[in-house]
């Protein structure tokens, strides 16, 4: 949800002031980062007389009193729980790259982290049409329609043109869903996704439209403008993606996709186009989709399905191949003689071996 202050071209007294306040909180949520940071850096070994260095692993748990006392110190407004919630973020993201101390948050200058303000469940509510959070409360462009939710954990946060928005966890029914139907998607860059039925997600192109007007930007050093078309590719993008996959888990019952690497492709020379496809957020969309949806989504290994015929299941002498066969878009198969589209085969082929997993048990949702 967007936190409508900033909608405005001149926010209010009272927006300046909310502008004010989370700009205040993100600086002191950076503060207790560093503070968790230095501590558990310079504490996680320690030297024992006739031992020599002892590790230590130093839990949120640990810090809690030093946090406590470090916010008192330091005159800190922010909520108790936050403190709680970045020390725990903390202690979480250390374990997950097995590191003692992790990069600091930076507060100012050009390499400045964006606004993060996290929160515990009950630390923010709905009150009045607005969100109440540490005794303020701020306005919110309401699209969801937040008074028939309870609130759980969330967050404010900032984005890189100094827009706040507001994220949190609401608890909902789980849509029960009764369509039988299954498809296949195969990733590409010719279209950006074609399906088992002939469906396709057409690819648009976002980055490379913009491009030119980026790069003018760029070179005339207008970092706001800059920004304001990055976010703007980056919302095309997301739109489109957004209604191909709600259309999907709205559709069918199964999804399988293949498992096609993004990060791998994005080392060779088709980078760009390969990052402007948006290959890991239509994966993500459609997890998250059709886990709210009771729909069966699983990533299956795509290997040789453009080779392989769907019809007969041979290896054909005349499928293309490697690189040097990505301009083939259609072939006929040599034993059973079906003309192909390329893409379209590989969909098909990958819902096989959807329907294979399935049979083998893997559990479905």
């Amino acid at each position: 949800m967007f936190i409508s202050n900033r909608v405005k071209p001149r926010p209010s007294r009272r927006g300046y002031k909310r502008l004010r306040l989370s700009c205040q909180w993100a600086f002191e949520c950076n503060q207790v980062w560093n503070f968790a940071n230095a501590y558990t850096a310079e504490y996680s070994n320690m030297p024992i007389p006739g031992v020599g260095w002892v590790r230590s692993n130093i839990t949120a748990f640990d810090l809690a009193k030093q946090q406590a006392a470090y916010k008192k110190e330091r005159g800190f407004t922010l909520h108790s729980q936050t403190v709680q919630e970045v020390t725990e973020a903390h202690a979480k993201a250390r374990k997950q790259f097995k590191k003692d101390k992790l990069r600091w948050r930076i507060s100012g200058g050009s390499q400045r982290s964006l606004g993060w303000i996290p929160f515990k469940s009950g630390a923010a509510v709905w009150k009045d049409g607005q969100v109440r959070y540490n005794k303020h409360f701020f306005k919110v462009w309401d699209s969801y329609g937040l008074s028939q939710y309870a609130f759980r954990s969330g967050s404010f946060s900032e984005d890189a043109r100094g827009r706040w928005y507001f994220n949190v966890v609401v608890q909902v029914e789980v849509a029960t869903h009764e369509s039988q139907t299954a498809i296949g998607i195969d990733l590409g860059l010719k279209t950006t996704a074609t399906c088992s039925d002939g469906t396709v997600l057409e690819r648009q192109q976002r980055y490379r439209n913009l491009e030119v007007k980026l790069g003018k930007a760029q070179r005339a050093k207008q970092k706001r403008r800059v920004k304001a078309i990055h976010a703007k590719i980056k919302h095309q993008r997301k739109d489109d993606t957004h209604k191909f996959t709600t259309a999907l888990v709205q559709q069918h019952g199964a999804i399988f996709v293949g498992n096609v690497s993004s990060a791998g492709l994005a080392k060779t020379t088709m980078a760009k186009s390969v990052l402007d496809a948006g290959w890991f957020m239509l994966k993500t969309q459609l997890k998250y989709k059709a886990i709210a949806r009771s729909v069966v989504f699983e990533e299956v290994n795509e290997a040789y399905s453009t080779q392989t015929c769907s019809c007969c299941g041979s290896l054909s002498v005349n499928s293309p191949k490697g690189r040097a066969g990505l301009g083939i878009r259609e072939w006929m198969c040599a034993d059973c003689g079906t003309l192909h589209d390329r893409d379209v085969n590989a969909a098909r082929n990958i819902l096989a071996a959807g329907h294979s997993r399935l049979a083998g048990g893997i559990l479905a949702r």
